[in-house]
């Protein structure tokens, strides 16, 4: 290693140390979806001693997945780790970030690459309300089954990431419309910790979320002007 650069350990703890930040996280009286999209920012920081009620936890994760995923298969999961025990445990797996230890819970989003096996469970439901035949849920649930059985691994996998990562923002969202802070983490060993916490082995790592009561606000938002990132009708 040079010494111009650092270890993945030394790189995810440095931000703390050059984090000037003096203010607490904002606690939002407007919780629009454009003000709550504005004022959420990654957390590293948070009280040990709070502990979120389950409660607050599961409409978190309730109003999460209300959001989209391939073919409305829900592929998403969730461990949340909330014994301390636990979290010790994970710590040197996330190369030692206090956040794991000092949030109230750890979020570890995952996808299962077998969710289209929950197709009949879930087109049966929609039917049952009425929102589609039963002729067509059944062509529904064949050719699903047709398909993403017939996908190979990886891209089932990629599938598994997409869904991860678009219920993962949702559920930050929510959280910071609630008056709780996160992180998304991706600097962690995916093999232990799937290893380590017993994950069933059709599941993807897509990250892992620290979610509780931030103490500090973290660094304000650094965007690239959008007329770098964005191109208008085709690329030439």
């Amino acid at each position: 290693m040079s010494q111009n650069t650092m270890s993945k350990e030394e790189y995810l703890n440095k931000v703390k140390e050059i984090d000037t930040t003096k203010e607490a996280p904002k606690q939002l009286e407007d919780t629009d979806f454009l003000t709550v999209a504005k004022e959420r920012r990654s957390v590293r920081q948070y009280d040990p001693e709070f502990k979120m009620e389950e409660s607050e936890i599961r409409e978190i994760l309730e109003t999460a997945v209300l959001a989209p995923s391939s073919s409305n298969l829900q592929s998403w999961r969730f461990l949340v780790i909330e014994d301390q025990a636990e979290k010790e445990k994970l710590l040197p797996i996330a190369n030692n970030q206090q956040q794991i230890v000092d949030a109230s819970v750890v979020v570890a989003v995952l996808g299962d690459r077998e969710a289209y096996k929950n197709a009949d469970q879930i087109y049966s439901q929609i039917a049952e309300k009425g929102n589609m035949p039963e002729d067509v849920k059944n062509m529904y649930v064949n050719s699903i089954f047709d398909n993403y059985g017939n996908f190979p691994t990886e891209r089932l996998a990629k599938i598994a990431h997409i869904d991860g990562g678009i219920v993962a923002n949702q559920l930050m969202l929510a959280a910071k419309a609630k008056g709780y802070d996160t992180v998304p983490m991706g600097g962690y060993d995916e093999a232990q910790f799937l290893e380590a916490f017993n994950v069933p082995g059709n599941y993807e790592a897509v990250m892992l979320i620290s979610l509780g009561k931030g103490t500090k606000a973290g660094f304000q938002k650094t965007r690239l002007p959008l007329d770098e990132i964005v191109q208008w009708n085709r690329y030439e």
